[in-house]
């Protein structure tokens, strides 16, 4: 049983479910049936959305492997939250601040985000190979 991994999959699940409901709220008001039409304001809602979807599945299966393979619970629920937080914060950078630029302090959202994500997948990376 993956107990762990379900559920940070329903949490993440829920935070998917938010950044899309963002980006189709934000085409209804603009009348696009896809893309961004050249706005920058849903471009970035519809960027936000697709960086969580090519992240957070593929540190999921990686959790999910993990905790098949029996590595600690606690472990494993401290990397959930570290990657919660990650896509939280990385979804706030690129939503609420207003094209931030590198060094700008909303900037700083994106980046916590970019490496909790990228040091969740690196531990469970690892410790799918051990």
């Amino acid at each position: 049983m993956v107990h762990v991994t379900a559920f940070f999959a329903g949490i993440l699940g829920f935070l998917f479910l938010a950044l899309s409901a963002n980006v189709i709220k934000s085409r209804r008001k603009m009348r696009l049936a896809l893309g961004d039409g050249g706005d920058a304001e849903i471009a970035r809602k519809i960027r936000t959305q697709a960086n969580f979807a090519e992240y957070v599945p593929f540190a999921l299966l990686l959790m999910g492997i993990d905790e098949i393979n029996g590595f600690s619970h606690a472990l494993l629920i401290l990397i959930g939250i570290v990657l919660v937080v990650g896509r939280l914060s990385h979804a706030y950078g690129l939503l609420v601040a207003e094209l931030a630029s590198i060094g700008d302090k909303r900037f700083k959202f994106r980046a916590i985000g970019v490496v909790c994500t990228f040091s969740v997948i690196a531990v469970l990376s690892l410790m799918a190979v051990l």
